[in-house]
């Protein structure tokens, strides 16, 4: 996943249901004693709103949270679509517009307070790690650049084959990286992890190699593929948001015809377009575990 220089403005036309980060704040500077307790936290997606029907399909959502020891208070990390999944997924086609039109920005949300009632009820909120202040004022350093430069959603993973040792030919950027990463860092400036189980969604496509197609002013400029272009706009038209039932169903159905019974699906991945050929089983949702990291300094004792 490429990193980028700075954080593009979004573009207006980009409109959130639920505002992103609605009570978020600085992340505030520790006293170097302090010790804190650091908290992983997980929950079926949109849990607020559908309870842990998402839960039963392994669809989670990823956060850590901190307890500081000297002045009690709770904090809540997390990075997250500035404007929901649906639109980092898949895009708008605008009318007068030739190139698909993206609003696939992520980005770290930090604010005070844990909901307990939110994590527990039908997810995860259990302590990993102690951590001392020093080390969260560096992770907060690094917080910073990671989300100044790490700046666009990726639901995707795209791998070979089911086999956990098959070729992933694009990883996916999402919220359970961004909690990966943390532990690393935090790992890396010496926490030590406690010895329980931690496992994270992923959704994989199944693809044979992927074929490079080009980027917006190549495929859809003025001297672009208007053939391409075109396919690939016709691709993802069957996505768009759906106003009646049966419009969805119709769609579904052209969606089912060209990625599974003719094996076609277009990625849009750092900036750049790919065509995947689709392979058995297509699509799958997998809960696997990934452990809690090991430092590569030498740990030592908050």
């Amino acid at each position: 996943h490429r990193r980028f220089d700075y954080r593009p403005k979004p573009d207006p036309y980009c409109q959130a249901r639920y505002t992103f980060c609605p009570t978020g704040s600085a992340i505030p500077v520790m006293k170097e004693e302090d010790v804190i307790e650091v908290y992983r936290l997980q929950t079926p997606v949109w849990e607020f709103k559908y309870g842990d029907l998402l839960g039963h399909l392994k669809i989670m959502h990823d956060a850590v949270g901190f307890k500081s020891s000297l002045t009690g208070k709770n904090y809540t990390m997390e990075w997250y679509e500035l404007f929901q999944l649906g639109n980092c997924t898949f895009p708008h086609l605008r009318p007068g517009m030739n190139a698909p039109f993206w609003c696939n920005q992520g980005a770290a949300c930090f604010y005070e307070g844990i909901d307990d009632a939110h994590w527990k009820e039908n997810g995860t909120l259990v302590l990993v790690t102690t951590i001392s202040g020093t080390m969260f004022n560096e992770m907060a350093k690094w917080v910073k650049y990671d989300n100044e430069t790490g700046i666009y959603y990726e639901t995707w993973k795209v791998q070979a084959s089911p086999d956990n040792r098959s070729t992933v030919w694009f990883d996916s950027y999402e919220c359970s990286k961004f909690i990966q990463r943390t532990y690393q860092k935090l790992a890396d400036l010496g926490a030590v992890f406690r010895k329980i189980q931690t496992n994270y969604t992923s959704i994989i496509l199944f693809s044979g190699e992927p074929v490079y197609l080009g980027n917006e002013t190549s495929i859809f400029g003025s001297l672009g593929n208007k053939t391409l272009a075109g396919a690939i706009r016709d691709f993802y038209y069957p996505f768009k948001p759906h106003r009646t039932v049966g419009e969805f169903f119709v769609d579904l159905l052209k969606i089912i015809d060209r990625v599974i019974l003719n094996g076609q699906f277009y990625l849009f991945y750092n900036l750049e377009y790919w065509f995947l050929p689709m392979k058995y089983p297509y699509l799958k949702i997998i809960y696997e575990e990934v452990p809690l990291p090991v430092g590569s300094k030498t740990s030592f004792d908050v």
